[in-house]
C-alpha cells in the first residue's frame, strides 16, 4: 500500500506541468535568459520536456518596429512570429523551436483584453488591471502547459522587479502561486557588487530587491546571484538569512568566458536540484551533458583563427547580429576553429578605403538590414568578395546587395538598383513582393517565418545540407524581381534554391569562384550548440581554405624569390 501511495504521488507530479518564474532585481541585463535556458538544458538533459517563455512589459505587440538600437535583435520563429532575442537563446540552448506562444508583451495582454472588452465579453464590467489584465497575463503563461503538456514551464520576466511596467507580471505570479499550490517555485537573480574601493562584495542590493519582491507578496524560492567574484559561504549564509531563503537555494553565477559555460556552472552549483527538490520530486534522473561538454571541449582546444569581416550598420551594437554571432560560434566549434569577427561599417566603405577594410579577411559576410544607409557599401563589399575570389555570405539583403552589384558591374545595368532605395529605377533587379503590394501597415506584416526551398543538387549549398528539400525562416518584403533570371544566368549568376510554391528565388550562387552564396532566407536563426546551421559550417570552412591557400602561395612567392 505504501509502494502504491508514492507510486501514484511520484505519477501525479509528473503528469502536471510545473511553472518556473524567473525575476530579476538590483539591475537589468544581468542575464535572466541565459539563466533561464540553462536551468531549462540541465532539466532537459534528465529526460524531461521544457519550454521557456519570455513576457515582455513593453507595449509594443512585438519587436518587430523596433530599431535595434532601442532591443536589438528581432528574431523570428517558424510559425513567423518576431520576437524578443532571449527566444533565440532558448533554441540554441535547448535545440528546440519556439512559437507565438513563447514570447508575450503587455501590447499584446492589451489588445486581447481590449477587443474581449469591444465585443462585450465581460459583460458589462469595469475592465480592470486586476482581475482582467492579470487574467490575461496567467492564460499567457499556462498556454504551453495546457496545450503541449510540457513537464517544465520556465517564465522569464522582462525587466526588473520594482519597475511600473513589470507590477502586472509580479501580480499574476503571485495569483498563480496560490492557485497551483506545489506546482510552482521563483528564482531571483540578483546582483552582488564588487566595490574595489572597499574590496568587498556588497549583498545590500540584493536584500533591497527581495524586499521589492516581498511587497509584491511574492517569496523566492531560490536566488541566483550575479557576480564577478566568488561568492564566500559567509556571504550565502548572510543572503540566506536576510532573504528567507535556505542555504543550499543561494546560488553563485559568475562571470564566464562564454555563455556556453553557464549550464555546466548551474550543474555544478545543483540549481536543478534545488527546482526539481522545491517541486516535490525525490527520485532524480541522472543528467546526460555529454553533447554539451564534447562542444565546450572543441570550443576550447580551437586554436587556429579564421577572420570574417561583418559588414553592416549595426556594428557598434552587437546585440543587432546575436544570431549570426552564435552561429559562428556554433560553426568554429564544429570545423575546430575560432572565428573572429572583424565589424566593418558599410558606410565607410568606398572605392579608397575598401582594400583596408576587406584585405586582410578570409571570408564576407555582408548582414541583414533594412534601408537605405550603408547600402552602397554593402554593395562595393560584395563585388570586393567577388572579383577577388574571397568566400562570401550574404543573408536577407546581404543577398540582394550581390545581386544588385552583379547587374551593374557584370551585366552593365549601371542604374541597377533595389526599390526599396530607388523606386525609379530603371533596372528593378529586387522588388517588393506581390503579396506586400497591398499591405498598408508596418508591423508583423512582412513574409515572416519558416517556408520551403528546393535546392539544385549541383550547388554547393547542396553539399552543406545534403537534403533537396529544406524549410528556413523569412523576414522580408523584397524579393529577386523573377523577369531578369534568365538574363542573370547566360552571365554565371545560378538560381540554386527556389521556393516550390511562389517560385522566389531563395539562393544565388556564383560560378567560377571558390565560394559565394546569397541567401534571401535567414539560416543564422536555427543554428543551435547540438545542431550548428549546415550553411555557416561550411562558410567557416570555405574561409579558412582561403587562408591556408593565400598563406601557401606566400610562402611559395617568397620561396620563388629566393
Amino acid at each position: 500500500m505504501k509502494i502504491q501511495t508514492i507510486f501514484k504521488l511520484k505519477l501525479s507530479i509528473l503528469s502536471k506541468t510545473k511553472y518556473i518564474f524567473v525575476t530579476g532585481g538590483v539591475s537589468s541585463s544581468l542575464g535572466k535568459g541565459i539563466i533561464s535556458a540553462s536551468l531549462a538544458k540541465l532539466l532537459q538533459s534528465r529526460g524531461y520536456s521544457v519550454t521557456i517563455q519570455k513576457l515582455d512589459p513593453y507595449i509594443n505587440i512585438d519587436p518587430g518596429t523596433l530599431n535595434p538600437y532601442e532591443h536589438g535583435e528581432c528574431y523570428v520563429t517558424d510559425d513567423g512570429a518576431e520576437t524578443d532575442l532571449d527566444l533565440g537563446h532558448y533554441e540554441r540552448f535547448l535545440n528546440k523551436p519556439t512559437s507565438q506562444a513563447n514570447n508575450v508583451t503587455t501590447g499584446k495582454i492589451y489588445l486581447s483584453v481590449i477587443n474581449k472588452e469591444r465585443k462585450g465579453d465581460y459583460l458589462g464590467k469595469t475592465v480592470q488591471v486586476v482581475p482582467h489584465i492579470t487574467d490575461e497575463i496567467k492564460h499567457r503563461i499556462k498556454i504551453l502547459g495546457n496545450k503541449y503538456k510540457y513537464d517544465f514551464v520556465i517564465t522569464e520576466i522582462g525587466g526588473t522587479v520594482g519597475d511600473i511596467e513589470s507590477t502586472p507580471y509580479i501580480e499574476a505570479v503571485r495569483q498563480l502561486r496560490w492557485e497551483m499550490p506545489g506546482s510552482s517555485i521563483v528564482i531571483h537573480l540578483t546582483l552582488v557588487p564588487f566595490l574595489a574601493a572597499s574590496g568587498e562584495l556588497k549583498t545590500k542590493p540584493t536584500q533591497h530587491s527581495v524586499k521589492l519582491l516581498l511587497e509584491n507578496g511574492v517569496q523566492p524560492d531560490i536566488l541566483v546571484l550575479r557576480t564577478e567574484k566568488k561568492i564566500t559561504d559567509d556571504i550565502k549564509s548572510k543572503v540566506a538569512r536576510f532573504c528567507n531563503v535556505d542555504i543550499k537555494s543561494v546560488i553563485e553565477s559568475i562571470d564566464v568566458s562564454t555563455i556556453y559555460e553557464v549550464p555546466i556552472l548551474m550543474q555544478e552549483e545543483e540549481l536543478d536540484i534545488q527546482v526539481l527538490k522545491k517541486l516535490g520530486f525525490t527520485t532524480l534522473e541522472r543528467t546526460d551533458l555529454k553533447d554539451w561538454k564534447e562542444f565546450l571541449a572543441k570550443m576550447k582546444r580551437s586554436k587556429k583563427i579564421v577572420k570574417i569581416g561583418l559588414v553592416g550598420k549595426y556594428i557598434e551594437l552587437h546585440d543587432a547580429y546575436k544570431s549570426i554571432i552564435e552561429s559562428f560560434v556554433h560553426a568554429g566549434a564544429k570545423n575546430e576553429l575560432k572565428v573572429e569577427i572583424v565589424w566593418i561599417n558599410a558606410e565607410k566603405i568606398t572605392s579608397k578605403t575598401i582594400d583596408n577594410y576587406l584585405n586582410n579577411v578570409d571570408g564576407i559576410l555582408i548582414a541583414p538590414g533594412f534601408g537605405h544607409r550603408g547600402i552602397e557599401g554593402k554593395i562595393k563589399s560584395s563585388k570586393y568578395a567577388r572579383e577577388n575570389k574571397i568566400p562570401f555570405l550574404g543573408i536577407c539583403l546581404g543577398m540582394q546587395c550581390a545581386v544588385i552589384d552583379f547587374a551593374r558591374n557584370v551585366m552593365n545595368l549601371a542604374d541597377a538598383h533595389s526599390t526599396e532605395m530607388d523606386s525609379n529605377t530603371p533596372y528593378p533587379v529586387i522588388d517588393l513582393m506581390e503579396e506586400q503590394k497591398t499591405v498598408t501597415n508596418v508591423g508583423g506584416t512582412m513574409r515572416l517565418g519558416s517556408y520551403p526551398c528546393m535546392l539544385n543538387k549541383e550547388s554547393k549549398l547542396f553539399s552543406a545540407y545534403n537534403e533537396e528539400l529544406i524549410n528556413e525562416r523569412h523576414r522580408h518584403r523584397y524579393e529577386f524581381n523573377n523577369k531578369y533570371i534568365d538574363d542573370f544566368e547566360k552571365q554565371g549568376m545560378k538560381f540554386t534554391g527556389i521556393n516550390p510554391e511562389s517560385q522566389l528565388v531563395e539562393i544565388i550562387e556564383i560560378e567560377n569562384h571558390p565560394w559565394f552564396v546569397g541567401v534571401q532566407f535567414h539560416p543564422e536563426y536555427k543554428s543551435t550548440v547540438i545542431n550548428p546551421h549546415p550553411v555557416f559550417v561550411e562558410f567557416v570552412k570555405a574561409a579558412f581554405d582561403n587562408k591556408e591557400n593565400n598563406e601557401k602561395r606566400k610562402v611559395e612567392k617568397a620561396n620563388s624569390n629566393l
